[in-house]
Protein backbone atom coordinates (compact mmCIF):
# COMPACT_ATOMS: atom_id res chain seq x y z
CA UNK A 1 0.00 0.00 0.00
CA UNK A 2 2.87 2.43 0.67
CA UNK A 3 3.69 2.67 -3.06
CA UNK A 4 0.14 3.85 -3.76
CA UNK A 5 0.15 6.90 -1.46
CA UNK A 6 0.58 10.08 -3.48
CA UNK A 7 1.35 13.33 -1.66
CA UNK A 8 0.96 16.64 -3.50
CA UNK A 9 1.79 20.08 -2.08
CA UNK A 10 0.68 23.55 -3.04
CA UNK A 11 2.44 26.71 -1.80
CA UNK A 12 4.66 24.73 0.55
CA UNK A 13 7.63 22.40 0.53
CA UNK A 14 7.21 18.72 1.40
CA UNK A 15 9.80 17.78 3.99
CA UNK A 16 10.92 14.21 4.59
CA UNK A 17 9.55 14.42 8.11
CA UNK A 18 6.03 15.35 6.95
CA UNK A 19 6.15 12.81 4.12
CA UNK A 20 7.13 10.02 6.53
CA UNK A 21 4.43 11.08 8.99
CA UNK A 22 1.73 11.02 6.28
CA UNK A 23 2.93 7.73 4.77
CA UNK A 24 3.07 5.99 8.14
CA UNK A 25 -0.40 7.13 9.19
CA UNK A 26 -1.95 6.48 5.75
CA UNK A 27 -0.87 2.83 5.77
CA UNK A 28 -3.58 2.03 8.32
CA UNK A 29 -6.24 2.91 5.73
CA UNK A 30 -5.31 -0.22 3.77
CA UNK A 31 -5.59 -2.35 6.89
CA UNK A 32 -9.13 -1.09 7.50
CA UNK A 33 -10.26 -1.31 3.89
CA UNK A 34 -8.18 -3.62 1.66
CA UNK A 35 -10.17 -2.68 -1.50
CA UNK A 36 -8.31 0.64 -1.68
CA UNK A 37 -6.32 1.12 -4.89
CA UNK A 38 -4.67 4.43 -4.12
CA UNK A 39 -4.70 7.31 -1.66
CA UNK A 40 -3.97 10.90 -2.65
CA UNK A 41 -3.12 13.54 -0.05
CA UNK A 42 -3.10 17.20 -1.09
CA UNK A 43 -1.40 19.64 1.31
CA UNK A 44 -2.01 23.34 0.77
CA UNK A 45 -0.68 26.38 2.62
CA UNK A 46 -2.83 29.54 2.42
CA UNK A 47 -0.73 32.57 3.20
CA UNK A 48 -3.74 34.91 3.09
CA UNK A 49 -6.21 32.77 5.04
CA UNK A 50 -8.94 34.60 6.95
CA UNK A 51 -7.86 33.01 10.20
CA UNK A 52 -4.55 31.67 11.45
CA UNK A 53 -6.39 28.47 12.29
CA UNK A 54 -7.11 27.87 8.57
CA UNK A 55 -3.57 28.20 7.19
CA UNK A 56 -3.11 24.55 6.24
CA UNK A 57 -5.60 22.51 4.25
CA UNK A 58 -5.38 18.75 3.84
CA UNK A 59 -7.49 16.85 1.30
CA UNK A 60 -7.51 13.05 1.39
CA UNK A 61 -8.97 11.13 -1.55
CA UNK A 62 -9.11 7.33 -1.30
CA UNK A 63 -10.09 5.37 -4.41
CA UNK A 64 -10.95 1.73 -4.73
CA UNK A 65 -13.17 -0.61 -6.66
CA UNK A 66 -16.57 1.11 -6.96
CA UNK A 67 -15.82 3.58 -4.17
CA UNK A 68 -14.47 7.05 -3.64
CA UNK A 69 -13.92 8.53 -0.20
CA UNK A 70 -12.91 12.17 0.16
CA UNK A 71 -12.47 14.61 2.99
CA UNK A 72 -10.92 18.01 3.61
CA UNK A 73 -9.82 19.65 6.85
CA UNK A 74 -8.11 22.90 7.82
CA UNK A 75 -5.96 23.75 10.82
CA UNK A 76 -3.05 25.90 11.94
CA UNK A 77 -0.61 22.97 11.64
CA UNK A 78 -0.30 20.50 8.75
CA UNK A 79 -0.15 17.49 11.08
CA UNK A 80 -3.26 18.57 12.98
CA UNK A 81 -5.16 19.09 9.73
CA UNK A 82 -3.99 15.69 8.44
CA UNK A 83 -4.99 13.90 11.65
CA UNK A 84 -8.46 15.50 11.58
CA UNK A 85 -8.93 14.55 7.92
CA UNK A 86 -7.73 11.01 8.63
CA UNK A 87 -10.24 10.68 11.49
CA UNK A 88 -13.03 11.77 9.16
CA UNK A 89 -12.04 9.31 6.46
CA UNK A 90 -11.81 6.55 9.09
CA UNK A 91 -15.45 7.24 10.01
CA UNK A 92 -16.38 7.04 6.32
CA UNK A 93 -14.55 3.72 6.01
CA UNK A 94 -16.40 2.31 9.03
CA UNK A 95 -19.72 3.12 7.34
CA UNK A 96 -18.51 1.72 4.01
CA UNK A 97 -17.33 -1.62 5.43
CA UNK A 98 -19.57 -4.53 4.63
CA UNK A 99 -21.60 -2.68 2.03
CA UNK A 100 -21.62 -4.34 -1.35
CA UNK A 101 -23.17 -2.42 -4.20
CA UNK A 102 -24.43 -4.83 -6.82
CA UNK A 103 -26.57 -4.30 -9.88
CA UNK A 104 -30.13 -3.09 -9.41
CA UNK A 105 -31.79 -5.87 -11.41
CA UNK A 106 -33.19 -3.52 -14.03
CA UNK A 107 -30.12 -3.42 -16.27
CA UNK A 108 -28.55 -0.43 -14.55
CA UNK A 109 -25.49 -0.84 -12.40
CA UNK A 110 -25.16 0.71 -8.97
CA UNK A 111 -22.76 3.30 -10.39
CA UNK A 112 -25.51 4.62 -12.70
CA UNK A 113 -27.55 5.67 -9.67
CA UNK A 114 -26.64 8.71 -7.58
CA UNK A 115 -24.78 7.60 -4.47
CA UNK A 116 -26.48 8.43 -1.19
CA UNK A 117 -25.00 11.28 0.83
CA UNK A 118 -24.14 10.16 4.35
CA UNK A 119 -24.01 12.72 7.16
CA UNK A 120 -20.61 12.65 8.92
CA UNK A 121 -22.10 13.45 12.31
CA UNK A 122 -25.10 11.10 12.52
CA UNK A 123 -24.22 8.48 9.92
CA UNK A 124 -27.71 8.69 8.42
CA UNK A 125 -28.48 8.95 4.72
CA UNK A 126 -29.39 12.52 3.74
CA UNK A 127 -31.74 13.35 0.86
CA UNK A 128 -30.17 14.96 -2.21
CA UNK A 129 -31.98 18.24 -1.52
CA UNK A 130 -32.03 18.46 2.26
CA UNK A 131 -33.78 21.81 2.55
CA UNK A 132 -35.80 24.16 0.37
CA UNK A 133 -36.07 27.80 1.17
CA UNK A 134 -38.22 30.57 -0.34
CA UNK A 135 -37.69 34.26 0.20
CA UNK A 136 -38.63 37.54 -1.41
CA UNK A 137 -35.92 39.30 -3.39
CA UNK A 138 -35.82 43.04 -2.90
CA UNK A 139 -34.13 44.96 -5.73
CA UNK A 140 -30.81 46.47 -4.61
CA UNK A 141 -27.41 47.42 -5.99
CA UNK A 142 -24.08 45.73 -5.22
CA UNK A 143 -23.14 48.04 -2.33
CA UNK A 144 -26.49 47.47 -0.63
CA UNK A 145 -26.03 43.72 -1.08
CA UNK A 146 -22.64 43.85 0.69
CA UNK A 147 -24.23 45.76 3.60
CA UNK A 148 -27.13 43.26 3.77
CA UNK A 149 -24.71 40.34 3.66
CA UNK A 150 -22.75 41.74 6.62
CA UNK A 151 -25.88 42.70 8.60
CA UNK A 152 -27.51 39.29 8.17
CA UNK A 153 -24.31 37.46 9.12
CA UNK A 154 -24.06 35.56 5.84
CA UNK A 155 -20.34 34.74 5.75
CA UNK A 156 -20.14 32.82 2.49
CA UNK A 157 -22.71 34.10 -0.02
CA UNK A 158 -25.77 36.27 -0.55
CA UNK A 159 -28.37 35.99 -3.35
CA UNK A 160 -29.99 39.26 -4.47
CA UNK A 161 -31.88 40.88 -7.34
CA UNK A 162 -29.58 43.45 -8.95
CA UNK A 163 -31.66 46.56 -9.68
CA UNK A 164 -29.04 47.90 -12.12
CA UNK A 165 -28.94 44.82 -14.37
CA UNK A 166 -32.44 43.41 -13.59
CA UNK A 167 -30.95 39.97 -12.92
CA UNK A 168 -30.43 37.69 -9.97
CA UNK A 169 -26.80 37.80 -8.75
CA UNK A 170 -24.79 35.95 -6.12
CA UNK A 171 -22.36 37.87 -3.94
CA UNK A 172 -19.71 35.76 -2.21
CA UNK A 173 -16.74 36.30 0.07
CA UNK A 174 -13.36 35.20 -1.28
CA UNK A 175 -10.59 33.65 0.81
CA UNK A 176 -8.60 36.89 0.82
CA UNK A 177 -11.57 38.80 2.34
CA UNK A 178 -12.68 40.58 -0.84
CA UNK A 179 -16.03 39.95 -2.53
CA UNK A 180 -16.88 38.24 -5.79
CA UNK A 181 -20.06 38.60 -7.87
CA UNK A 182 -21.64 35.88 -9.98
CA UNK A 183 -23.82 37.19 -12.82
CA UNK A 184 -25.59 34.17 -14.36
CA UNK A 185 -26.61 34.12 -18.00
CA UNK A 186 -28.80 31.61 -19.81
CA UNK A 187 -26.84 29.37 -22.17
Amino acid sequence: MTEKIEVQTHNMELTDRINDYISKKSEKLARHLPQLDDVRVDLTYYKSARSELDRYSVEITARGKKMLLRTEERADDVRTAFDSALDKIDRQIERFKGKHYHGRGDGRSASDVAEPIIDDETGEVSPLVARRKKFTLVPMNEEEAVVQMRDLGHDNFFVFYNAETSKINVLYRRRNGSYGLIEPELG
